[in-house]
């Protein structure tokens, strides 16, 4: 049996008027785990966003210095030189990261990757590189394998949710996470090195 329908009122008394009203369209709404709001031109793809602000975080810049920042201008003779109280040298932490990094990058895209053994396999064997041409040639290839894992993110075909068929239960979101944070973590080593050794430019 159908019941009479009462008009809502408000605490003052005054009947409401929101019957007839257009709702605004800027409440956002959840979508899976992405919240994205509609502005009446269209909800905007949640993946994209998420492919902006990996993006983003690889490169660095927002939170901190970028990690080439600590790279640039390293001095040629204290690249290999130890400070008291820190465990490694700017040779070994370049090296290493450059070493994780491309590990982390053809883990996410080639199938026969092979990983180096851990942990030597991830740090250079002397404290010093052997020339400034091995100095350079690691700073080159961080910037070409860091900017392939930001094309690997920012493309399109690329499901970053999906299980990475040859890991076990890694996806490239979870890579790309990884790569960021240990980037970042040997990036404030290399600042605090570069301290220590009278060559950060405070300015």
């Amino acid at each position: 049996m159908a019941k009479t329908k009462k008009k809502a009122q408000s605490k003052s008394g005054a009947k409401s008027s929101a019957k007839g009203k257009a709702k605004p369209k800027t409440a956002a709404k959840s979508v899976g785990a992405v919240a994205v709001r509609n502005n009446g031109g269209g909800a905007i793809d949640g993946t994209a966003v998420l492919r902006e602000q990996l993006s983003t975080l690889l490169k660095g810049g927002g939170a901190h210095v970028q990690f080439m920042d600590a790279i640039d201008r390293f001095p040629e003779s204290k690249r290999g030189t130890y400070v008291q109280g820190l465990p490694h040298t700017g040779w070994q932490l370049l090296e290493h990261s450059r070493i994780a990094q491309w590990d982390i990058l053809e883990f996410s895209r080639n199938a026969s990757h092979v990983s180096p053994d851990f942990p030597d396999g991830y740090w250079p064997k002397t404290p010093g590189p052997p020339s400034d041409e091995a100095w350079q040639d690691s700073v080159a290839a961080f910037r070409r394998d860091l900017r392939d894992m930001i094309r690997l993110v920012e493309n399109p075909r690329t499901d970053l949710y999906a299980k990475i068929a040859h890991g076990d239960g890694q996806t490239v979101l979870r890579e790309a996470l990884v790569l960021a944070d240990h980037n970042s973590y040997h990036l404030g080593q290399l600042v605090d090195l570069r301290r220590a050794l009278g060559s950060w430019p405070e300015q």
